[in-house]
């Protein structure tokens, strides 16, 4: 034990000295504090210590409708701008956040309810016109909701929406009300002005004006962010390396929390890691290699391993052949063994992916028939029908066992991944052995997360890790994940039309189903009030999929989450309904804050 306890002391040295080196800028030179020095954390009770990535000023932002905002996107923005509601997957219930209640008023009218007399942190009143304004906002912006259901937003009276659809749609609750965070009409309401006279003047996003307006938007750089949520980010106390998050005694929800402030730690795992191991962090949703999570279990934290209903994927450039081949990419599928990647990765927490559908495999007995699901293949692990598919189409092998295509091009790649997330990066690494030992020639290279993101989106790449899947209810989430935003979006129409990404086309021919338009299968998914019609389409994109596989799932991410029982207390016991919220999406964290069964130690 002895031996042990002194290695773990080792390792959390030394990951510390690591994580307290002063970034490097571009050239190398020390990056500079930037905020000043930070507000250090108070001790004791009232405190919920967290971790999340941001990036500072000048590139970290108050604008949280676009990339690179300080917080937006993150399980904890939902705490400062929040959606109307959560969903409750346990039950199929509807969790009131900013909203109240909801209802269909006709078959394609959803109205919204709103609480009275909620403020937001500059005092002004919360009323319906800052929906209505948000949702001219995610016009200008193009988003799902507005390009597959929406018709119109208006306001009723000052706690009163309605959301016209132009047809009936079952995922259109999903996407107006849970998945639209709720903006200040103090902060954008003059751009939501804006929209609303280009449409007046009959003007699209095809026009030149809307992609001027989009792209000064994009621009936009309020002040501070304005939040109706119980806590706001206290902007003085930002620095590279944490920030303090205070409780707003003017919202509508600061009752329902129990801790005066957050303090939230910068940083992906690397950086995160020795914090949890020294217990200045309560929780934390990155994913921490399996030898690091033995680390966390032998000083006695609780780990908590809900689903995420998604994954990592092998994300191919279809502009660089041969990947344009699905006989290729079916090839490429049955030379990896997807368990070994997973538990390489992330051990009990990176499951294979079986069905290969595009979606969770814990969804697939819901959305798939019974006859689909028996034709999915799963491509289970066989390089001797890897090598058949690949000898099939003239491959043969160079002198040291490299694959060779057609024309007598060495098939020698570049796979890319998050340097910053450990997890895929153990992926990445695994995948490119698993590949060079198959004969396709693979070398790993790590890129900055911020940076990594932006390179598939732009298309700069040969072969990447990024992510499959959605955590949501509805697999045309997964499928506009997987086909349409943010990886294709130059030829799927949703989004910017200069970001290459994948380059795969959605107009594909198949076996079974001959030609399919999958992008005008993923909005038909969910249109319409027959669920059954639904299922239909939704096992002919999984069979698609299955045949076609624009990118290559490995593993499904359960998370691997440290909770100590340093700070907080009450966490529910494992098997809660509560956990089929998963992580990220409608996360279980925020439910159990908005709830107040998250509290302070000794409360």
């Amino acid at each position: 034990m002895r031996s042990k306890n002194l290695f773990a002391l080792l390792l959390v040295l030394a990951l510390l000295v690591s994580a307290c080196a002063a970034p490097a800028a571009p050239g190398g030179a020390p990056v500079a504090e930037s905020g000043g020095e930070a507000a250090a954390p108070a001790a004791g009770a009232g405190e919920f210590h967290i971790a999340w990535p941001y990036e500072v000023a000048p590139k970290g932002h108050w604008n949280t409708f676009v990339a690179n905002s300080i917080f937006g996107g993150s399980p904890y923005q939902a705490l400062m701008e929040p959606p109307l509601f959560y969903y409750m997957w346990a039950d199929e219930s509807w969790m009131p956040i900013a909203g109240e209640s909801w209802e269909w008023a006709d078959d394609v009218t959803l109205r919204v309810k709103l609480p009275e007399g909620a403020v937001w942190s500059d005092g002004s009143a919360y009323t319906s016109q800052d929906v209505v304004d948000t949702f001219s906002i995610y016009h200008l912006l193009n988003t799902a909701a507005w390009k597959d259901h929406l018709a119109e937003v208006k306001a009723v009276d000052d706690t009163t929406v309605d959301f016209i659809l132009r047809e009936p749609s079952t995922v259109a609750p999903r996407r107006l009300l849970r998945d639209s965070v709720i903006h200040a009409s103090s902060v954008y309401g003059e751009w939501a002005q804006k929209v609303n006279d280009l449409i007046a003047a009959g003007k699209t996003i095809d026009d030149q004006e809307w992609k001027d307006l989009l792209a000064q938007f994009n621009e936009f750089r309020p002040e501070d962010m304005v939040v109706l949520g119980p806590y706001k980010i206290d902007p003085a106390s930002i620095t590279k390396s944490q920030m303090i998050i205070n409780k707003v005694p003017t919202s509508f929800m600061a009752d329902m929390v129990k801790f005066d402030r957050l303090v939230n730690y910068n940083g992906e795992t690397p950086v995160v890691t020795p914090l949890v191991l020294s217990g200045d962090v309560d929780y934390a949703t990155h994913g921490f290699p399996p030898a690091t999570e033995k680390e966390y279990i032998n000083l006695g934290y609780r780990i908590i391993r809900a689903p995420n209903y998604n994954g990592p994927a092998l994300y191919l450039n279809h502009a660089v052949a041969p990947f344009d081949k699905k006989e290729v990419r079916q090839a490429l599928a049955y030379a990896i063994d997807r368990n070994e990647n997973g538990v390489i990765s992330l051990g009990d927490s990176g499951r294979a992916a079986v069905y290969m559908a595009g979606f969770s495999d814990n969804l697939v007995p819901n959305w798939v028939t019974e006859e689909a699901v028996g034709n999915l293949n799963k491509y289970d692990f066989d390089r001797a029908k890897a090598e058949e598919i690949l000898t099939g189409l003239g491959w043969t092998r160079d002198t040291d066992n490299v694959w060779m295509d057609e024309t007598g091009k060495r098939m020698e790649f570049e796979l890319t991944a998050p340097a910053e997330f450990a997890d895929w990066s153990a992926a990445a690494e695994n995948l490119a052995q698993q590949l060079t030992d198959f004969g396709i020639k693979t070398a790993f290279r790590g890129i900055t997360f911020t940076q990594h993101d932006l390179d598939v989106q732009n298309g700069d790449f040969q072969m990447a890790i990024r992510a499959w899947g959605a955590g949501n209810p509805y697999p045309q989430y997964a499928f506009d994940f997987d086909l349409r935003t943010p990886y294709n979006q130059a030829l799927s129409g949703v989004g910017d039309p200069s970001k290459k990404g994948m380059s795969f086309p959605l107009v594909q021919q198949t076996e079974v189903m001959g030609e399919v338009d999958l992008g005008q299968m993923v909005a038909s998914s969910t249109l319409g009030a027959d669920i059954d019609a639904q299922k239909a389409i939704v096992s002919e994109l999984a069979l698609a999929y299955n045949e076609l596989l624009p990118q290559i799932p490995l593993w499904e991410r359960y998370g691997n989450n440290p909770a100590p029982a340093i700070r907080v207390t009450g966490w529910p016991e494992d098997g809660d309904p509560v956990f089929q919220n998963g992580t990220y999406n409608d996360p279980f964290v925020i439910v159990l804050m908005l709830e107040g069964k998250l509290q302070p130690v000794g409360n």
